[in-house]
């Protein structure tokens, strides 16, 4: 298996989740209601998988060795485009936990902001994975070798191993600060 291969199979996750996201905006628009347990689900997944998992693995190993090589000026763009798409997931991630903790908190005029940051990741995300699988990440596959890509690979799996601790430990530090 090509270390791209995991980044991928990532993706069919996300996309799963995106399809229940747009399932709890359907309800949003009809109902003008929304489950803010499953925005908090939402919000965990879209930080612990999306984020620190997934783009953990692109940034902090792939990106991280591809800012090694000689990019062409186009993969190189791309690449940095692709720092900037996570950026900005992070933050929208960040928008909807804050209003959903509002409207958890009585604030009804916190669920425009739940809509609006549900509908951009549901719209963001497709476009940034179809960006990676059919763009990106066949082209920088050009930059390494077969046993480059397999060292890749075995630094996804140990990145993924230590995930579990790293989530729990940052929950009980939260805990401890409360």
């Amino acid at each position: 298996m090509q270390a791209r291969a995991t980044l991928m199979m990532e993706h069919r996750l996300i996309a799963r989740m995106l399809s229940a996201m747009q399932s709890a905006l359907a309800e949003l628009g009809s109902s003008q209601r929304v489950d803010h347990e499953f925005v908090d689900v939402a919000v965990d997944f879209l930080r612990t998988y999306a984020d620190r998992t997934h783009h953990g693995k692109e940034e902090d190993i792939l990106f991280r060795e591809l800012s090694t090589r000689e990019l062409s000026a186009e993969d190189r763009r791309a690449m940095e485009d692709l720092i900037a798409d996570h950026a900005f997931a992070r933050q929208t991630t960040d928008d909807l936990a804050r209003a959903n903790e509002q409207y958890r908190d009585g604030d009804g005029s916190a669920l425009t902001t739940i809509h609006s940051q549900l509908r951009t990741l549901c719209d963001f995300y497709p476009r940034h994975i179809e960006k990676e699988d059919k763009l990106f990440f066949p082209a920088v596959r050009a930059y390494f070798t077969g046993e480059e890509d397999r060292a890749m690979l075995a630094r996804f799996w140990e990145f993924d191993r230590t995930m579990i601790h790293e989530k729990y430990a940052l929950l009980v530090d939260g805990l401890e600060k409360r």
